[in-house]
């Protein structure tokens, strides 16, 4: 079935009888996703999934949403619906292509970040990345909660199990092993947890605002490597060297990019056939711990 036919259906069988058609959109990988016109109503954007993972996908996205709002102070879209095969939302409008937007969006992201600090690493449920589970228990350690959560829990998929061998989950497992040595030992704060540039988006008054979170409490460099690792625009130089002085980070920060993106790596391998260099950028960080030295 075509994907604005399946959208329109879903819409209709939500009790939304006024969309006309429904204008498919591009950038999503794990959704089908458009914006629906409606007769008498504005256009909404609408996602769904033609097989849901689970009953809670959409519920644990819209309450993700609700938190960096109300919590976090960030802009995200109004949800209008959500339930088990669909979520509706206000429409956003394109991120401009200015400096300046990435300026302001470094100070939203600061804000987020100094605003939420927690004393646990995790969330109150398990939400989603993409059509996986999130696994959020709540932990004292960042270090093991990220290890145990958000690394070694993809070894187990079957296209990481393809892709990597036996010497490079090894590798990973002797990383996780050295993490307090590599990486600052930094609190949680509530972060958006899937945080690439198509995920940015703008109010309708221009304003920076976030979609598709995996929210939970870990640590903000979580979000700031996933901006850095996934080819942000050439505008977007300004909002790292913004976010750093804002929240007083180390001459060192992007040393530890490759290494906080792991997660992000591992799970598009997990899901994707294909997987735009994610491979090739797991196996480049866990070289050097290949062999013990």
């Amino acid at each position: 079935m075509h994907s604005a036919t399946f959208l329109v259906e879903a819409l209709l069988r939500s009790g939304m009888h006024d969309v006309v058609t429904v204008e498919p959109t591009t950038g999503g990988l794990a959704a089908l996703a458009g914006i629906a016109t409606r007769r008498d109503a504005p256009p909404v954007f609408v996602k769904s999934l033609a097989e849901p993972p689970a009953d809670d996908v959409f519920l644990a996205e819209a309450e993700g949403l609700a938190a960096l709002r109300d919590i976090g102070g960030a802009a995200t879209p109004e949800v209008l619906l959500a339930d088990r095969g669909l979520l509706v939302l206000s429409v956003l409008r394109a991120r401009p292509r200015s400096e300046t937007f990435w300026e302001r969006f470094a100070h939203v992201l600061a804000r987020l970040h100094a605003s939420t600090v927690h004393h646990r690493f995790g969330w109150h449920r398990d939400n989603w990345l993409g059509r996986r589970r999130q696994v959020n228990t709540w932990h004292d350690d960042g270090f093991a909660f990220f290890a145990q959560h958000r690394l070694l829990r993809w070894l187990g998929e079957p296209r990481v199990e393809a892709a990597l061998d036996r010497a490079d989950r090894a590798a990973l497992e002797r990383l996780c092993h050295r993490l307090p040595d590599l990486l600052p030992d930094r609190p949680a704060c509530l972060t958006h947890g899937d945080l690439w540039a198509q995920n940015i988006l703008a109010t309708p008054d221009g304003e920076p605002a976030l979609i598709d979170p995996a929210v939970s409490y870990m640590w903000a460099e979580v979000d700031l490597a996933h901006v850095w690792s996934t080819s942000p625009p050439p505008e977007a130089q300004r909002f790292f060297t913004t976010y750093a002085e804002l929240t007083s980070l180390d001459d060192d920060w992007r040393s530890r990019m490759p290494i906080v993106q792991l997660r992000q790596h591992l799970a598009v391998l997990a899901q994707f056939d294909d997987d735009w260099g994610a491979g090739d950028q797991i196996r480049a960080t866990l070289a050097p711990f290949r062999t013990r030295t």
